[in-house]
């Protein structure tokens, strides 16, 4: 199946041509097991700024002689490099953080960096059994010949330990206590005993080098499932928060939007001043506070980067497939009540408390596109 065939492609393949050139242009000591230098790996995560990366011509080969290396996470350098430095040493690592601050999305680019894989996942749920964690049996072969390694059916966290790469375990926390407990032993043993196998070779699976875990909780969860004091020791813990800068935040969420729209095949067409107004509106309710310094009561739903990539992309699925007759900022009222309605109906009054504080004085003060907006006030009221 090609790309063109597939909603999403995984960063090891979507970036392929990216890691193939940093493994050659950073030939220095790598941790065992790993694709590429804990260097190369925060540079494939961060980008290379506006330099052009280049090799000679002997270590070039196939490969381009320079690269510009584009930024995939938008946030701090510092924590990147942590995130690699406990890898590189060995260590579990938990991002956490509130939802849609690019949690899951760093686990991924730091799967592809390390391992060249970023698809060894377990999904945290309340049903998430330790099968998932362990591993399960095909019971057709179980009946016929009995625990034998052929009818062994291996969890990602397995499969991870025998081929020495990093397994994402999301949302950890949403997991029942018994469940993450079969984390603990992983974690500090790096090994897997399965007794059904007790007289084979394979009773005890050992982790190879390179095998580690990256797994992700949201604050918003915590009480979920906790985690033990014994799993949380297993772990560095590494907050990810929003997105400080706001011109940095406009330029990814029109990045990610342009990206999922030109995916459906059809042309990008937000403007960016209505992007600037997007992120603004959204970064005002996020931190209960404008640039301008006024007060703004937060809802309770979590206004998140992610939830602004997904306005602005419906914003341009909109304009491509029903036509340019609405102004695209004529929906952005509606869909950002159903962003703030999604937890709590209360939330309502709070947008329009918002209209009619910081929306109602940008419009006074003369600025176009927030006159617009105070005008669609009554779409707010449902």
């Amino acid at each position: 199946m090609n790309e063109t065939e597939r909603q999403v492609v995984p960063p090891e393949e979507r970036f392929a041509d990216e890691l193939a050139f940093l493994a050659a242009w950073d030939p220095g000591q790598r941790p065992s097991g790993w694709r590429l230098t804990p260097k190369a790996v925060v540079t494939f995560v961060m980008g290379s700024g506006e330099d052009h990366l280049r090799l000679d011509a002997k270590a070039a080969g196939d490969l381009p002689k320079s690269l510009r290396i584009g930024p995939k996470y938008i946030g701090d350098r510092s924590l990147v490099e942590r995130c690699v430095v406990t890898l590189a040493g060995d260590r579990g690592l938990l991002l956490v953080g509130e939802p849609g601050t690019a949690k899951s999305m760093l686990s991924e680019l730091l799967g592809a960096a390390v391992s060249g894989t970023s698809t060894l996942t377990v999904q945290g749920t309340a049903g998430t059994t330790e099968e998932q964690l362990r591993y399960g049996w095909n019971y057709a072969l179980l009946l016929a010949r009995g625990p034998s390694p052929e009818a062994l059916v291996p969890s990602p966290v397995l499969q991870a330990m025998r081929s020495g790469s990093v397994v994402r375990i999301e949302e950890v926390t949403r997991c029942l206590p018994e469940v993450q407990d079969a984390l603990v032993s992983i974690l500090s043993e790096r090994r897997l005993a399965i007794p059904e196998l007790a007289g084979e070779a394979a009773g005890t699976e050992f982790g190879r080098p390179g095998f580690n875990v990256v797994a992700t909780a949201n604050l918003r969860d915590r009480g979920v499932s906790e985690m033990s004091a014994a799993l949380k020791r297993r772990f560095n813990f590494e907050l990810v928060e929003p997105i400080a800068e706001r011109a940095a935040e406009i330029a990814l969420v029109g990045r990610e939007a342009r990206a999922r729209i030109e995916t459906a095949g059809v042309p990008y067409q937000v403007d960016e001043a209505v992007l600037d107004v997007l992120v603004t509106a959204f970064r005002d309710l996020r931190s209960g506070r404008s640039d301008e310094g006024w007060s703004i009561e937060r809802p309770s739903t979590v206004m998140s980067t992610a939830e602004a990539v997904g306005v602005a992309t419906a914003l341009g699925i909109h304009s491509a497939y029903l036509g340019a007759s609405r102004d695209p900022l004529s929906l952005l009222p509606g869909h950002l009540l159903g962003v703030v309605r999604k937890d709590d109906p209360l939330d309502q009054g709070r947008l329009l408390g918002y209209w009619d504080a910081a929306v109602k004085r940008r419009s006074e003060a003369g600025a176009r596109l927030w006159r617009q907006l105070w005008e669609l006030r009554s779409v707010i009221e449902g």
